[in-house]
């Protein structure tokens, strides 16, 4: 006996007419998982600024404000954010593509306004910041995700010229150059590292001759070396930093590292408890900002500190899929635009834990997501739409889609 089955079997179980409804991937719009760790991340943050700045209005610099006064302005910021990041994430790919050359020319202004008396705002000695009445916009830190897509369109079209160093770097450099020497001028040496290892990453993952990437690479640890040898400030904490627990240097330049680490020592393996920290007591400055995860190690111990280290490498690991992804499909822009933003968030990431965990010396760079501050986590949350962008456009042409 001969069976035959309908022609509509493996379109519907219910025997309806097979169409191109019944056959859409079960592949999810966007990366959701990577959506909630880094709301994950951005909450966290949000409790561990509030535990680490509850006690501020005690000190007469920040006796005008509440309590609650940094909890309720990362709580706008991480709005704002999100909000910002939706309206990122409809941005097509090509249209930033298009836009890298002026953003980048456009943020330079920026740089440059920063410098101008009257115009930009100067804290601790420190020339960073433009005052947008609701907030204070940080320049330095919208260069950074400005130079990844600067960076990625520049390899793209030069592509030809990767391995050749007068038409291939040499105009790159000078691009990374301007942008440091406005940089250094505010001071500002940690956001200068974070954007010369995202220019130099993009290069290299872009096809640059590897020789000329190794000479590169030791041309510009002797700059970095000769600015710190050159500055008598930045020399004296390098110095304190390799001998930090040496009571002069426990006293001046490294008091900030010492009593990071007290507070890791502290917290142990499960933490002294959500607020029970003493070192954000006003022993341990910049606890909200720079050394959240002191704090953080300090109550939740080894185990919180070993969670956040797990999400950031996540994060970064799932930036470096998407992106390797996108150049398979021949994204070039896209795939070495994802990879740009892995490296940012990842070498931001690894010096501010190195600072607070004493492997690096003292440096004024943000934990990404997590620290306090408008600028920081609303750039951080640009980036990251993006890399969502990508990743939605990815999977539209995986599925045979178009743009």
């Amino acid at each position: 006996m001969r069976f035959s089955l309908p022609l509509n079997f493996a379109g519907s179980s219910a025997g309806k007419p097979m169409d191109s409804r019944a056959r859409q991937s079960k592949m999810m719009d966007y990366d959701q998982p990577l959506v909630w760790v880094t709301v994950l991340l951005m909450l966290l943050g949000m409790v561990m600024v509030y535990s680490a700045s509850i006690s501020l209005p005690d000190s007469p610099k920040f006796g005008q404000y509440k309590n609650s006064y940094f909890l309720t302005r990362q709580a706008t910021f991480i709005a704002i954010s999100l909000i910002a990041g939706l309206l990122v994430f409809r941005v097509r790919v090509a249209a930033w593509q298009k836009a890298a050359p002026y953003l980048f020319g456009a943020t330079l202004v920026l740089l440059v306004l920063v410098l101008i008396p009257g115009i930009g705002i100067e804290v601790n000695g420190g020339r960073r910041w433009l005052s947008l009445k609701v907030f204070n916009l940080q320049p330095s830190e919208l260069m950074k995700v400005v130079a990844v897509l600067y960076a990625a369109d520049y390899t793209v079209r030069k592509q030809e010229y990767m391995h050749k160093l007068t038409k291939g770097f040499m105009p790159m450099a000078g691009a990374v150059g301007l942008v440091g020497l406005l940089l250094l001028l505010e001071p500002d040496l940690g956001a200068f590292g974070v954007i010369v290892c995202i220019a130099m990453g993009i290069l290299f993952v872009g096809g640059i001759n590897a020789i000329w990437f190794g000479g590169i690479g030791a041309v510009l640890v002797s700059i970095f070396v000769a600015i710190i040898s050159l500055s008598k400030f930045r020399r004296e904490r390098f110095f304190a930093y390799l001998d930090p627990w040496q009571e002069d240097n426990a006293l001046n330049k490294a008091y900030q590292l010492t009593h990071s680490l007290i507070a890791f020592g502290r917290g142990e393996l499960f933490g002294v408890g959500l607020g029970g920290s003493v070192e954000k007591l006003h022993y341990l400055p910049e606890a909200h900002t720079d050394f959240l995860l002191a704090v953080i190690g300090e109550e939740l111990g080894l185990v919180g500190v070993l969670a956040v280290i797990a999400m950031f490498y996540w994060i970064i690991k799932r930036a470096f899929d998407i992106g390797r992804q996108a150049i398979a499909i021949d994204q070039t822009f896209a795939g070495l635009t994802a990879k740009g933003i892995a490296i940012w968030i990842g070498v931001q990431t690894f010096i501010n834990m190195g600072v607070n965990l004493g492997l690096l010396p003292t440096k004024g760079l943000t934990l990404p997501l997590m620290s306090y501050g408008g600028s920081g986590v609303l750039i951080n949350c640009v980036g990251l739409a993006i890399l969502l962008r990508i990743d939605y456009e990815n999977r539209i042409l995986m599925r045979g889609g178009r743009l």
